[in-house]
């Protein structure tokens, strides 16, 4: 934007102002000020109330007996500064101020921050060159890093991971805010999160006791529940605690359509069906980004709204074979059913079709997939962030979507083979780093995620001066400029962006938000099996609840983690239900305690270094599958690390990692001698049921629950009221035989019972559930 367009553009916005205003009460003081510590709260009389830290330097403005923070220390109230004007107008005079630096600044994600940081590892930093313990700062202190990232790269979006507590967190934000409040034009810091409020199995529930932070089903959980005004209410609270601990963006919620059952991520979506999953985003969204009244500052927004970043657009469920995109080996998401439709569904029904003010959700995430021969105009196959039919042509131009677009983490960076854990550029590997920016701003992107670094981010943007010129560059760093502050403005961060350390205490994992979780978890649990009616069980009956082995393994970033065996369940917990025994001649039941099955990814390193592609099945089933029945050839592939195409697994062999789960119901079968065994399931994807529900008489499925939830379902002190989000394959020929598109076309499994294990199915101690749930979703 040219200067004197600006100068012209404030007047106007100090016209508008003093019309509104008028000249009465010129003179008339309308605040007053409080100190908290070094951070001063001042009080706006009939407007917004401000907050500010005298470590930052800067000023108050007083216009019309009101106050205002001098935020760039020019001795003038900028339009931007005034929160009496509406929030574009602000926004769009702090873009057209601010240098390419600055705005280049804005358009960083951070890479995970745990506070207080480790020593060392991926997600580690130093304070004064120092580990935390060596160098004898507070743990809310900033590492070394951040403050590089925060005064040198200009950047104001961070992500959080780990905290030590609600008052370090609080604490680390005031810490945060003070220093970006001194320095360039006082943008304040738009700190996020990804999902944070899952449950902790081992702790204990107590009613009027709080916690960290209240605990709630996982979404999966959330989606059995089939309720989504339950989701809203989760929604509102979690708000409410993030914005206690600085938060204001939820990189949630993920609301992917779970087509394809073996995908490592359908724990984290609302399930397979398009218009349940449509309804839950809607409701989360709108929990999330709608303050109540008292706390409006406009259209929705304020002082408790919290920005959600649904992700991830246009939907990352259907990986060929189940094969997740952060890596290379799970590139490519596939339409064999020609359903790319549908999953769009959950974005353009429900979270960009709100029912509360805000009206659609404030930020997208694309996928790291390619969406294979989606693009129908230019043809190409490259990663969503990158494609320009898929981000500027789809959802900004055909669904007219004008939030922030944030790409997932590390899709810019540099990959040296399908198996590892580093960058994820599929379908641009071929091109440098800075060239990855400049496509990703030219497909219509405003935003990198997990990118601490301006450097590339300014090369594009002389890329895009040296080909389209310096004014439609800096028009086109502006656009996303606007964008990008919008979101901080709405929230308030401009006013007041410091936290209370007593209130954030008292919010944070109070007593009502943690019943509220906990109710919530004992709505999330189906059961799918009940043998004679053998649950509920009485209380204080003899159980035996058998040792689960763990199998050694490798996380995602290399780390191994050794072989143990473990109580899979708190005695303590189950000790004030039960009496526990360690002899299942004198148990009267056993519990027995399994995942679904687990530790496959489709790709094996063993299986290459011999020879083969590398390419194996992922199994839905305990014991040892041979995918006679899998697709020959694949319907994508293609690598600048691969010298075929192909990515079939047709005839290879795989076993759960976890395949002593299995053996462990076997076992406790045989030792009960025809007393009931129970079976309980922890949940994260559709699973082949007929190895362990011939020798169950009862079955519980949950998804991230604690303890003491389950031991109140199975004695009666609540009744199971979930239903399945997913159906449950007759077996594995069935998942080969899928479409990974298309949802809810699979040959479920039918039980001893008589039950067939399909989506929206669920029993309580009547029997199936028929309910108005099913009515409205099972169609």
């Amino acid at each position: 934007m040219k200067t004197a367009q600006r100068i012209r553009i404030s007047l106007l916005l100090t016209a508008l102002v003093a019309i509104i205003l008028g000249d009465s009460g010129c003179n008339q003081t309308k605040w007053s000020e409080s100190e908290m510590g070094d951070i001063r709260i001042v009080t706006n009389h009939g407007g917004q109330t401000l907050g500010y830290s005298t470590t930052s330097g800067i000023q108050l403005i007083i216009d019309h007996g009101f106050a205002f923070k001098d935020l760039n220390r020019n001795g003038e109230l900028d339009p931007y500064e005034d929160w009496r004007l509406p929030v574009d107008l602000r926004a769009r005079d702090l873009a057209g101020k601010m240098s390419i630096e600055q705005i280049a600044g804005l358009m960083l994600y951070s890479g995970h921050q745990a506070i207080p940081a480790q020593g060392g590892g991926r997600f580690g930093g130093t304070y004064e060159g120092k580990s935390l313990e060596e160098s004898g700062v507070s743990p809310w202190s900033l590492t070394d890093q951040q403050k590089k990232f925060l005064t040198e790269d200009n950047l104001r979006h961070v992500l959080i991971t780990r905290v030590q507590g609600p008052e370090v967190a609080a604490r680390w934000n005031n810490e945060v805010q003070a220093l970006v409040e001194g320095i360039g034009m006082g943008i304040p810091a738009n700190n996020s999160s990804d999902p944070r409020h899952g449950s902790d199995a081992s702790a204990e529930y107590n009613y009027g006791a709080g916690g960290q932070i209240s605990m709630w089903p996982g979404s999966l959980g959330l989606a059995a529940t089939f309720d989504p005004q339950l989701v809203e209410e989760f929604g509102k609270i979690a708000s409410h605690e993030y914005r206690a601990l600085g938060i204001t963006t939820a990189l949630s919620p993920q609301i992917d359509l779970a087509t394809e059952p073996r995908w490592n991520r359908f724990n984290g979506t609302f399930g397979e069906n398009p218009i349940l999953s449509a309804d839950m985003a809607r409701a989360y969204v709108d929990g999330f980004q709608n303050s109540p009244d008292s706390m409006v500052i406009f259209g929705g927004w304020g002082f408790h709204s919290v920005n959600a970043m649904v992700k991830h657009w246009p939907g990352g469920g259907p990986e060929e074979g189940g094969r997740d995109g952060h890596f290379g080996y799970g590139a490519y998401a596939v339409y064999p059913g020609n359903n790319f439709a549908m999953h769009l569904v959950p974005f353009t029904e429900g979270a960009f079709k709100l029912n509360g003010p805000t009206r659609m959700a404030s930020a997208v995430m694309p996928y790291y997939t390619i969406s294979y021969n989606q693009d129908t105009v230019n043809g190409e196959n490259t990663a969503n962030a990158y494609n320009k039919y898929i981000i500027q042509d789809l959802l900004r131009g055909r669904y007219g979507y004008d939030g922030v677009i944030c790409t997932d983490w590390m899709v810019t960076g540099d990959v040296t083979g399908v198996e590892v854990f580093q960058g994820k550029p599929w379908g641009v590997e071929n091109l440098s780093v800075a060239e990855r920016h400049y496509r990703i701003l030219m497909a219509g992107c405003d935003q990198f995620g997990g990118n601490n670094d301006a450097g590339p981010v300014l090369a594009a943007y002389r890329m895009g001066v040296e080909e389209k010129g310096e004014a439609w560059m800096r028009s086109r760093f502006e656009e996303s400029a606007l964008r990008l502050l919008r979101n901080i403005f709405r929230v308030g961060l401009f006013e007041n962006p410091y936290l209370n350390i007593e209130e954030t205490k008292r919010v944070v994992g109070n007593p009502e938000y943690m019943k509220a979780g906990y109710e919530a978890q004992l709505k999330s649990v189906v059961m799918v099996k009940n043998k004679e009616k053998v649950l509920p069980l009485k209380k204080g009956l003899k159980v035996y609840v058998p040792q689960r082995y763990i199998a050694p393994g490798r996380d995602w970033f290399g780390n191994v983690s050794p072989e143990r065996w473990e109580t899979p369940v708190n005695v303590k917990v189950a000790g004030s239900f039960f009496e526990l025994t360690d002899n299942p001649n004198e148990a009267d039941v056993a519990l027995v305690f399994i995942q679904s099955p687990s530790g496959m990814t489709g790709y094996d390193l063993e299986d290459r270094e011999k020879g083969g592609t590398g390419y194996v099945p992922i199994s839905l089933q305990y014991s040892s599958y041979k995918a006679d029945e899998a697709r020959d050839p694949s319907i994508a592939g293609g690598s600048p690390f691969e010298e075929f195409v192909n990515r079939t697994y047709k005839g290879k062999t795989f076993t759960a990692s976890n395949f002593s789960d299995l053996k462990s119901v076997e076992a406790a079968a045989k030792v009960m001698g025809g007393k009931p065994v129970i079976t309980l399931i922890s949940t994260s994807n559709p699973l082949v049921l007929k190895e362990v529900e011939p020798l169950s008489d009862a079955i519980l499925l949950h998804f991230q629950v604690q303890d003491q939830v389950l031991m109140s379902i199975l004695t009666g002190d609540s009744e199971p009221s979930a239903l399945l989000p997913m159906q449950m394959p007759f077996n594995m020929a069935v998942v080969e035989s899928q479409f990974e598109d298309v949802p809810q076309d699979m040959q479920v499994y039918i039980d001893s019972e008589g039950n067939p294990y399909d989506f929206a199915f669920g029993m309580n101690w009547s029997g199936v559930i028929q309910d108005e749930r099913v009515a409205r979703y099972r169609k």
